[in-house]
């Protein structure tokens, strides 16, 4: 007979020598009960975090991709290692979209993505990244840091998803409709 315990006194966060995680505090001051951040709540501990700097907040609908991206128990809500990871994410693309940003504008512009995209080792067409520029970009052509976000997350679930389908690595994939789907409006 298996007996579980639960002493409710005990912090139902992770601890570090006995501190609470930094980053915790973050995400707890807008979690819920359950200990899940849902889209909303993760755009205002963004927001109140100041992770993207000077910028604009994240649009909802980046939020929504950023949890899908790390949404393996598809709950459309995020837990505490699933937002460290998420951080560490974020982190990395304000860092390259600083380090792009030649103009220091605060947006991208075709040039400064294309480098962008290729520093992450992908090799489109001129098509595939026109469409790209079309989607992602503002008035006059620019990318914002929210898009920038909403692209990158996309890229690489996209990529995650098509190399699961291409065991050779041939540049050759087979999806069900059903599949193809869920890889693509999960985003």
């Amino acid at each position: 007979m298996q007996v579980n315990i639960q002493f409710t006194g005990y912090p139902q966060h992770p601890t570090y020598q006995g501190n609470p995680d930094p980053l915790y505090q973050t995400f707890a001051a807008v979690a819920g009960p359950d200990g899940q951040i849902e889209a909303m709540e993760l755009q205002q501990c963004l927001t109140r975090s100041g992770v993207h700097g000077n910028l604009s907040p994240f649009s909802l609908e980046t939020c929504r991709v950023m949890i899908a991206m790390l949404d393996r128990d598809m709950t459309g809500k995020m837990g505490f290692n699933e937002f460290k990871e998420l951080w560490a994410c974020l982190s990395q693309w304000k860092q390259t979209f600083i380090n792009f940003d030649r103009d220091r504008s605060g947006t991208m512009d075709a040039q400064e993505l294309a480098a962008v995209i290729r520093s992450f080792g992908y090799n489109l067409s001129p098509q595939a990244f026109q469409t790209i520029l079309k989607r992602y970009s503002k008035a006059g052509g620019f990318i914002t840091f929210d898009d920038f976000v909403a692209l990158s997350v996309r890229l690489r679930a996209l990529s995650d998803a098509f190399r699961r389908r291409d065991p050779q690595r041939n540049g050759t994939a087979t999806f069900q409709y059903d599949d193809f789907l869920r890889c693509t409006l999960c985003l």
